[in-house]
């Protein structure tokens, strides 16, 4: 499968979805979309993967300032989602 973005991969599926669900389709035709599709949706979701892990949260002191590191630039920390969720139910017992 050749290199392309998310966007047009996903593009592509909802051009799918509609032709499947036209039922204009042959068997054999929509046998092929249906490769096609599980193809784009796998590169799609390797693509989401790939963006969460470079996705960075800035870190804030208790005061709601940046915290900064030595050379007063912003720290940062890999992205987790279940840690904002973590935070926003610990805001809530407090």
């Amino acid at each position: 499968m050749n290199e392309f973005s998310f966007e047009k991969a996903y593009k592509r599926l909802e051009e799918i979805l509609e032709k499947m669900n036209s039922g204009a389709l042959s068997l054999d035709d929509s046998l092929k979309c249906y490769e096609e599709a599980d193809k784009l949706i796998s590169a799609c979701n390797q693509k989401l993967k790939a963006a969460e892990t470079k996705i960075e949260t800035l870190i804030k002191n208790r005061d709601g300032s940046l915290a900064l590191n030595t050379d007063q630039t912003p720290r940062r920390e890999p992205f987790a989602p279940n840690r904002e969720h973590a935070l926003s139910s610990d805001e809530e017992r407090t």
